[in-house]
């Protein structure tokens, strides 16, 4: 039982950044008909700010706490700025065009890998833990940086549901992600609501690398494994589904969890592509896919 429990939080602790990652996937996609798979850059700018800019601010005397802060708040910044450049100079021309978005983007992760490699180098940063310790809950072993991690996913996630469920932006994004044409005729204007909804998922993205510093190597191609792992959470879900985002994450977190518990981990990611072919083939636009 008490291993159980410990494969079950295992997985939740993995899935917490997958859910955060998955979901600006599935919402660029939901409203823009576009797969992003520069989103991982915004991911990996985060954190590279983050891996940098803290050593930095706590060695001029800031406690751990603070310099994170500061970093971190470095870290979204950069990212959001480098996603709002990309969508002004490129995806804003290329909205619901699923093949030009496509080519696009795979030019980005090139461009931007090796930016990123000019400026930060290719050395494997580290960032210390925030908060030191571990939490039992039920017997299961959790890293108390970790368990911040989830607690900061969850409060995300319920912002994020709140915020479409009951602000009026988030009721445009949802009718936008609908049908954008008959949006537009009720007067909602579709271009500046698709650029609201792209510089959210960056912003998830960006918080979701700022908080994985602390507890994972950080290198230039940070965000390959993760786009891997996010774009197969939202197929698995269903695209341009966020409650089939966050269940596909979770879903890939818990086999990554089992697999990985049992076996190793090459033999873990094999589970999981064979899991999606499974589902796949039984319910081909995912669990909470509607079309």
């Amino acid at each position: 039982m008490q291993t159980a429990l410990q494969i079950i939080a295992t997985g939740l602790q993995i899935g917490a950044i997958y859910v955060l990652f998955s979901l600006g996937l599935t919402l660029t996609f939901g409203i823009m008909r576009i797969v992003n798979f520069a989103h991982g850059q915004f991911f990996t700018l985060s954190a590279l700010v983050v891996a940098v800019a803290m050593p930095y601010l706590a060695s001029a005397g800031l406690p751990l706490p603070a310099a994170f802060a500061g970093s971190a708040a470095a870290g979204v910044a950069a990212s959001l700025l480098l996603g709002l450049v990309t969508y002004e100079w490129g995806f804003k021309r290329l909205q619901r065009d699923f093949v030009g978005s496509f080519i696009l983007s795979l030019g980005l992760i090139l461009l931007l890998e090796g930016l990123y490699l000019d400026v930060f180098g290719g050395a494997v940063r580290s960032v210390p833990p925030i908060v030191d310790g571990t939490v039992s809950v039920f017997g299961a072993s959790l890293t108390s940086q970790r368990l911040l991690l989830c607690f900061v996913a969850v409060v995300l996630t319920g912002l994020l549901y709140a915020a479409l469920a009951m602000t009026p932006v988030g009721k445009a994004l949802r009718a936008a992600s609908i049908d954008h044409e008959a949006a537009m005729l009720q007067g909602i204007p579709y271009q500046r609501i698709a650029r609201h909804g792209f510089m959210i998922a960056t912003l998830l993205a960006a918080v979701a690398g700022a908080l994985i510093a602390p507890v994972s190597v950080v290198t230039t191609t940070l965000g390959s494994d993760y786009l891997i792992k996010g774009f197969i959470a939202v197929i698995v879900g269903g695209l341009g589904s966020i409650p089939g985002a966050i269940v596909g994450s979770l879903f890939i977190a818990l086999v990554e969890s089992v697999g990985g518990y049992f076996f190793d981990p090459s033999r873990a990611s094999i589970a999981i592509f064979a899991l999606v072919m499974v589902v796949l083939l039984v319910r081909p636009q995912g669990l909470m896919g509607h079309g």
